[in-house]
């Protein structure tokens, strides 16, 4: 009789040892999980946010372009303006649809109120003032949403 609780108690050792271990390794399993789920959005963020700054770079140098062209509109037009200005300003609406795709679209909807702004300018004259008084509402607004926009933290939850 004692040699069978002995070996009863042995198996009910064996068993509860192995459901610890199980229970132990699982948990630490899931935790990797998690911190490697962590990892990846996070790595993911630093990579949208990346593009969200090349792009904003690239459409603020892209709009200073189509100042350019509105303010040398009068003094050079010609084919060679045309070109360059019609270049400008299709770049421009990439950059505007682009915004679309990586922002908010309360950021997308100032881009394009700048985008046509700065569209208006360089291929028609404004009513009144100067091209930067008609231009600096949507270019200010533009401008101060994105620091807002950049000042907030992305939300990777359904990218």
């Amino acid at each position: 009789m004692t040699q069978v609780w002995l070996a009863v108690l042995s198996l009910v050792g064996v068993v509860l040892g192995g459901g610890l271990s199980y229970l132990v390794q699982t948990t630490v399993q899931r935790r990797n999980e998690r911190s490697e789920r962590r990892r990846l959005v996070a790595e993911r963020g630093d990579k949208r946010r990346e593009e969200q700054l090349d792009l904003l770079r690239q459409f603020i140098r892209v709009a200073q372009q189509a100042e350019r062209a509105a303010e040398d509109r009068l003094k050079k037009k010609g084919p060679a303006w045309t070109a360059k200005a019609l270049d400008v300003v299709d770049e421009l609406w990439v950059c505007e649809r682009m915004i679309h795709v990586l922002f908010a679209p309360s950021l997308h909807s100032l881009a394009r109120a700048y985008v046509k702004a700065l569209d208006h300018v360089v291929w028609q004259e404004t009513d009144d003032g100067s091209l930067w008084d008609y231009l600096r509402g949507p270019k200010v607004a533009f401008l101060d949403a994105a620091r807002d926009e950049l000042s907030r933290p992305l939300d990777l939850k359904g990218s």
